[in-house]
């Protein structure tokens, strides 16, 4: 039986009381910390930057996965290595160089993911599946927490592990959007291995009870 990996997403949590919600994952059932950074130019919405990210690092006892919605990834890949990234996950539409820009995440010493929008079909990475240590597709427009899951991303989650299956990859599947009890089973069942969950585990009454729920 395959492990179901859950990242809780830092969007979700109470930034007034961060270090509270740092503690409250690292004492859960949750596997990595899902961070995203976002600059207003490749999603309409801004969040957090380096300090933000460090600070986090400084009281995480679990992986940091950075997803980065941002334009000129390839601009600050040394930064999050610093700053503390595990895995970073650069967007293909944000990529002019998408095969370098793995190369260099890679020889920075972190893992590395390719995220993909909801309308950019799963094909795009046959070329490069192979590069990859992860792939995280998007099951909303990505920009905003609190949307509603797109259905068609179970399609993509079978058409992306068939494509893992038959290049032979080690590339994990991600989800992210949407993300509760209620589809969880159905998205590993597709195919993924860790889902990104942040409205649906922070509003919950006991936190690790929703971890284990999605699990």
């Amino acid at each position: 039986m395959k492990k179901k990996l859950v990242a809780p997403s830092i969007l979700s949590a109470d930034f007034a009381n961060l270090q509270q919600d740092i503690d409250k994952i690292n004492a859960s059932s949750a596997d990595w910390f899902h961070i995203d950074i976002m600059d207003g130019v490749f999603v309409p919405n801004i969040s957090f930057g380096f300090p933000v990210l460090k600070a986090i690092k400084k009281h995480a006892t679990k992986p940091l996965d950075v997803h980065l919605m941002i334009v000129n990834p390839a601009r600050y890949i040394q930064d999050f290595k610093d700053a503390g990234a595990t895995v970073l996950t650069v967007h293909y539409e944000a990529c002019t160089h998408l095969h370098r820009t793995i190369q260099e995440i890679k020889n920075a010493g972190m893992q590395v993911g390719v995220s993909l929008n909801p309308h950019t079909p799963v094909s795009v990475l046959e070329d490069i599946i192979k590069e990859l240590d992860l792939v995280l597709i998007m099951s909303v427009n990505p920009g905003f927490g609190g949307q509603s899951f797109i259905p068609n991303t179970y399609k993509k989650i079978k058409q992306l592990k068939q494509l893992i299956i038959n290049t032979n990859s080690k590339a994990l599947i991600e989800v992210d959007g949407g993300v509760s009890e209620d589809n969880a089973d159905k998205l590993y069942d597709a195919g993924a291995d860790v889902l990104v969950s942040g409205s649906y585990l922070f509003k919950a009454a006991d936190f690790d009870t929703a971890v284990l729920a999605i699990k």
